[in-house]
């Protein structure tokens, strides 16, 4: 390997993404060195850059990734790092249970304090440290990650797909399949059809739901929820979503909704369009600060529950490889996603167009 390698870096709040040479060095213990081959572009990504996310400034940016392992360090064929080789195709998982947590011991690994992964300080060239964004910073020529955040993966599956498994389609789908138990007698509403919102949808859509109704206030995103299975949908810049779900579920309102956008309007919505009993899952991550005022009364009378699904509250080795397994055997059109591919240099341009609202997912190929 070479001696240093380029990582997309953004030293303060607003400002655009510089292209930087930042040193590398060997894996030790049990990390995994990973030559990136497509990294997503992903709101997450865009909190952290204007610092609503945090601001421990500068931030390599950066975690939806997919590689080949170059190295591995002395450790990193012990416990789940075993089988681990050189040339694999593999994605970066950004949560794993640590396992032996008291959580993790009891059966409850989505418990784990440990779950996010924390990577050391990055140094940068002029020897300031940088922030790896959710412990990847994989907008990146290469990344250096623990072996168990490292999932083999069937290199049959392109990049530019992969590359999705890392964040956007495993925190939707398994919001909707884990987090929010859809069955086959539930009526769904989505709020929000990006990324994470269309793997919502496709994941009700395995797990059977009656309907699944997609909002979104941009008309443009409404057809590919199709595509991947919502059965009506409704465009909420033109017309009143509350009314439109009642109408469409017999007045009841739904029995899952999925705030796939975060914040408080969106909340907000979720509330007015949820039925009693009802399970209201927030995915889409809020700013940091955001809140929202709850009608305690109105929530403990209709019942049901409120609850926060992080990563789809999945198991990156298990369901990682059967995302990917769904992809080629053609029931997860992943290929829907992708509105275009950067090289490393012009990835400012990529998030430009997603927080623009032309892009449902963009991929940088370094």
């Amino acid at each position: 390997m070479t001696d240093t390698y380029r990582a997309a870096v953004v030293r303060r709040a607003h400002e655009p993404i510089a292209v930087e040479t930042v040193p590398l060095r060997d894996p030790v213990r049990d990390e995994v060195a990973i030559e990136v081959t497509a990294c997503g572009l992903c709101h997450s990504d865009v909190h952290f850059m204007h610092g609503t996310s945090g601001t421990d400034f500068p931030y390599v940016v950066g975690h939806e990734v997919t590689g080949r392992v170059a190295a591995l360090g002395p450790q990193a064929g012990d416990g789940i790092g075993a089988g681990l080789g050189i040339g694999d195709t593999v994605v970066v998982a950004p949560m794993v249970a640590c396992g032996r947590c008291r959580h993790c011991t009891a059966g409850h690994p989505t418990r784990c304090a440990a779950r996010l992964l924390r990577r050391p300080p990055i140094p940068l060239a002029d020897g300031v440290s940088g922030t790896p964004v959710l412990g990847v910073g994989g907008l990146a020529e290469r990344t250096i990650v623990p072996a168990a955040n490292v999932v083999p993966i069937d290199p049959r599956v392109p990049p530019e797909i992969a590359a999705l498994l890392g964040c956007g389609v495993p925190s939707g789908y398994g919001a909707a399949v884990h987090t929010a138990e859809v069955g086959p007698s539930d009526d769904v509403v989505v709020i929000g059809c990006g990324a994470v919102g269309l793997a919502a949808v496709a994941g009700a859509s395995a797990a059977g739901a009656e309907r699944i109704i997609a909002l979104d206030v941009q008309a443009g995103k409404l057809e590919p929820a199709t595509a991947f299975g919502a059965t009506h949908t409704v465009d909420a810049g033109a017309a009143d979503p509350v009314e439109a779900v009642r109408r469409i579920t017999g007045g009841r309102g739904a029995d899952v909704v999925l705030d796939a956008v975060g914040g408080p309007r969106t909340l907000d919505l979720a509330l007015k369009v949820r039925a009693v009993g009802s399970r209201l899952v927030v995915v889409g991550a809020p700013k940091v600060g955001d809140t929202v005022e709850l009608g305690l009364r109105e929530l403990f009378l209709t019942g049901g529950s409120l609850r926060v699904s992080i990563w789809g509250d999945c198991d990156a080795h298990r369901d990682l490889p059967m995302l990917a397994r769904r992809y080629l055997d053609g029931e997860l059109p992943l290929e829907r996603y992708l509105t275009g591919s950067y090289p490393l240099a012009d990835a400012q341009s990529g998030f430009d167009e997603l927080l623009a609202g032309r892009a449902l997912r963009s991929v940088v190929t370094p």
